[in-house]
């Protein structure tokens, strides 16, 4: 029997060694596609949100009994298993269409050139989002829709929210040092309004974790809180949010501020309006799942937004080369030397 070659990492392709750098040296993306590519990431991050929360609504949070299979002996749902199955295992492929646009996106990341590595961590850091929150996902199945997990799977999202639009921003930007467009009293008031969402965002977790809409048609347990107490307290950090929205602009108005963080903060107080507006009919009118559906995909919204106010306070230029100096030609000769003879 002959001896067997000591092979190393260094004698395998290249491919297979680093796929990523294999493309990235055959392949260079417009940075148009990269944009688009972080861009299509961060939509399918508020899709999955919808389409989860359409998983609840309908009562099919329960219609894959089991994970990582749908049943104890199919991977996929069954005709028997009826409209729920399909709605809950719909929602479970979709979390592959969500890791192909994060894949999608990191590619693209790391093709670019010049290299950047801000870009491709944020492209990997919302993978590790996507699988950590798939296992959650599953865990929430596993232990019948615990309305604790289901509201940590739901901060997950928002977190996987955060990272897609910071990426998607940092596409249209350099990677020169960032300059600030405003003074840091209206920056500090911008952290508060950061503060105050999430907190209003934590808030709402909470109100679906004691409402009506458990997830499923059987016994589904409920956090143990007065509902209607924590709705009038979500109202009340939406207020908050709207006045500090509203105090913003007037102090971006009053300093003279550039238009970006101005529009930006006019957007999402209108956001914040029709936001009110969905939540107070909902109120009113018994929690309609159509309602319910419209206010989470709102959140994902006002959440997006709040993120680009704060990311608007600030610019990064594109770095400018500076000219090479010119080196000081010799004097030129004399003519009785240099002429011809």
């Amino acid at each position: 029997m002959g001896r067997v070659p000591n092979v190393t990492r260094a004698d395998a392709p290249t491919p297979l060694r680093n796929p990523l750098a294999f493309i990235a040296a055959r392949w260079t993306p417009d940075p148009r596609t990269v944009r688009r590519a972080a861009l299509a990431a961060l939509v399918m991050s508020v899709v999955i949100v919808v389409t989860g929360g359409a998983v609840r609504l309908t009562g099919s949070g329960l219609g894959c009994p089991t994970w990582p299979k749908c049943t104890e002996d199919s991977i996929h749902n069954t005709a028997e298993m009826g409209v729920h199955g399909y709605i809950e295992f719909g929602n479970r492929l979709l979390t592959y269409v969500l890791c192909a646009a994060v894949g999608w996106a990191i590619v693209a990341a790391r093709s670019q050139k010049p290299y950047r590595r801000s870009l491709t961590r944020l492209g990997w850091a919302q993978f590790w989002v996507v699988m950590g929150n798939a296992v959650l996902g599953g865990i929430v199945v596993l232990v019948g829709l615990n309305p604790y997990t289901v509201a940590a799977h739901f901060l997950l999202s928002s977190a996987l929210i955060a990272v897609a639009t910071v990426m998607w921003q940092r596409t249209r930007e350099s990677d020169a040092e960032p300059r600030p467009l405003v003074g840091k009293a209206v920056v500090q008031l911008v952290w508060f309004l950061v503060a105050a969402s999430v907190l209003l965002i934590a808030v709402g977790t909470v109100v679906t974790g004691a409402g009506p809409h458990a997830g499923d048609s059987s016994e589904v347990a409920r956090m143990p809180v007065d509902w209607e107490a924590v709705a009038k307290l979500h109202a009340v950090l939406a207020w908050i949010v709207v006045t500090l929205t509203f105090a913003l602009w007037f102090v971006l108005k009053a300093v003279d501020a550039p238009g970006g963080p101005l529009a930006r903060t006019r957007e999402l107080f209108l956001i914040l309006l029709a936001q009110g507006v969905i939540g107070y009919v909902q109120y009113f009118t018994d929690l309609p799942e159509v309602l319910v559906g419209a206010h989470m995909f709102g959140s994902c919204v006002m959440w997006i937004w709040v993120l680009r106010v704060l990311l608007s306070l600030r610019e990064r230029p594109e770095s400018v080369p500076q000219p090479q100096a010119v080196p000081a030609q010799e004097p030129a000769a004399s003519a009785s030397i240099a002429g011809p003879r």
